[in-house]
């Protein structure tokens, strides 16, 4: 496949340099010899080639943006695709309106960036047996990039359904990989996140902050069996969170409105968080995933802003009147939403607006314009660059797994189950955080109450999306923005694959 020749190396610098002289500039001779094939020999080089598989988490630009939270907000009801006009990103305007295409939406960029992980994740897995390792070095680090690979086949399998399921570095003769069906990949995201869980460590050190733990890889296979829907095996989601709840690691913190700070990352509450920062000083345009930054921020912050507290941004992802409406009075607005909804247009076409705390501000009114700006993650004065280009150099960390959405899962799994008591106890702990009064409900009221709960604990962060999928609620909610069953429950499989692979993949139905 296309896919598997992106890199035949990863991104840590395995570079010839050459010398040259006056006298002969074509005498060069390497002053590194650390090439492909004579790497992967000891345990610092397959470190470096561990830190190339999770360096694929940080890509929210290949070849176009698609950072994924942001992505899942505007294909949910919470938020709209926003930019300077309809024309700025058409893939995500596609996307919003369910207008996707092969050629057209973000699926392309989708399909390589995970492809890109799942081959250096098999890379690693091949080379591993070779080199001169520990044990417990062995051990951990396969169960690492196990998780890691079920990670990017979960995303993919989400989004697209019939995927070829690559488990081998291919020699160009295999390129022409086959599909399976949605059950095997599944089955095989299982396998690896539970041979992974063993040899994962309960806690890391402050140093390995963002490496994978025992309870990221039981919440993340609780969640891919939740994906799957299966009432049947709700007593299973139900143990896996019982044994991160059990665990001791985890706990809420105690104020919701600290979470997304810089102060708050990776805190006691975070499960599985994506690591970013400005470290880097990154300001390459042409190749965003070798930064370290966070491109989402700048993605959603306010065309032109002009005040205090946060910076300028490009207007995408403006949340929806109708999540504004809902969330109003809920205690997590003042933290999920800003409302600038108050503005009135001057005579330059700017916006004022009085942000909540009495600062005047200015912006400047983008597609689908809303009034309404997502604040977690916003772009703050506070968190810009010292060095680089600040727009695609924001630290912030995506929370993909808090321990909230552990109890949420664990609230679900229960009432699903027939246990409302303990779906209560773990549906309630989320809300007294928050200072919300508990739910006594039941039965099929209590699972709603649960959806309704994650939908405003967890807004924008890219969960709202997959839940109206996976619990079958898609095609009421979106209608209204042309989703369709049968259709619309995976994008198309994108023409360049197809194309790419001599027609060997076959397009998702009604594409």
């Amino acid at each position: 496949m296309k896919i598997q020749n992106i890199l035949k190396v990863a991104l840590f610098s395995l570079v010839i340099l050459f010398s040259t002289s006056c006298s002969d500039y074509l005498d060069m001779k390497p002053l590194n010899t650390r090439v492909e094939e004579n790497f992967y020999q000891n345990q610092q080089d397959m470190y470096d080639a561990m830190v190339a598989v999770y360096d694929v988490l940080q890509w929210g630009g290949y070849q176009g943006y698609i950072p994924e939270e942001t992505l899942a907000n505007v294909a949910s009801d919470d938020a709209y695709a926003g930019g300077a006009n309809a024309g700025d990103q058409p893939a995500w305007v596609a996307l919003d309106n369910f207008s996707l295409t092969p050629t057209l939406g973000p699926q392309a960029s989708i399909w390589g960036r995970y492809y890109s992980g799942i081959y250096r994740a098999n890379l690693f897995l091949e080379r591993l047996p070779g080199a001169t390792v520990s044990d417990d070095f062995a051990k951990r680090s396969t169960a690492e990039v196990k998780f890691l690979r079920a990670f990017y086949y979960f995303q993919l399998e989400r989004w697209f359904g019939n995927l070829p399921l690559i488990l081998k570095t291919l020699k160009p003769s295999e390129y022409d990989y086959p599909q399976s069906a949605p059950a095997d990949i599944y089955a095989q995201i299982e396998k690896d996140l539970t041979e992974a869980i063993p040899d994962l460590p309960l806690t890391v050190s402050d140093s390995e902050k963002g490496r994978i733990t025992k309870g990221a890889a039981e919440s993340l296979l609780a969640r891919v069996i939740l994906f799957e829907n299966d009432d049947a095996r709700m007593g299973e989601v139900a143990k896996l969170i019982d044994d991160v709840v059990n665990s001791g690691v985890y706990d809420l913190v105690p104020d919701y409105g600290q979470i997304f700070t810089n102060a708050g990352r990776n805190n006691v509450e975070s499960v599985f968080e994506i690591q970013h920062s400005y470290n880097s000083k990154w300001g390459d345009w042409g190749w965003l995933p070798g930064g370290e930054g966070n491109i989402a921020v700048v993605m959603i912050g306010m065309r032109d802003y002009n005040g205090p507290t946060f910076q300028a941004g490009w207007g995408f992802s403006p949340v929806t009147e109708k999540l504004a409406n809902d969330m109003k009075g809920d205690p997590r607005f003042q933290y999920s939403i800003i409302d600038v909804s108050d503005g009135t247009m001057d005579e330059t076409g700017m916006m004022n607006a009085t942000l909540d705390g009495g600062e005047q501000i200015k912006y400047k009114p983008g597609y689908q314009n809303t009034g309404y700006f997502v604040r977690k993650n916003a772009p703050l004065k506070e968190n810009v660059a010292p060095d680089g280009e600040p727009m695609i150099n924001y630290p912030n960390n995506v929370r993909v797994i808090r321990y909230s959405d552990v109890l949420l899962m664990g609230a679900e799994a229960y009432a699903r189950s027939g246990n409302d008591g303990k779906a209560q106890g773990y549906l309630n702990e989320v809300r007294a955080r928050v200072g919300l009064p508990a739910v006594a409900a039941t039965g099929t009221d209590l699972v709603q109450a649960i959806w309704k709960e994650r939908r405003f604990e967890l807004a924008f962060e890219g969960q709202r999306y997959w839940d109206l999928v996976r619990t079958g609620r898609a095609s009421s909610v979106l209608g209204d923005r042309n989703w369709q069953s049968g259709r619309n429950e995976y994008l198309p499989i994108p023409q360049s694959e197809i194309d790419n692979t001599n027609r060997t993949l076959e397009q998702n139905p009604g594409y």
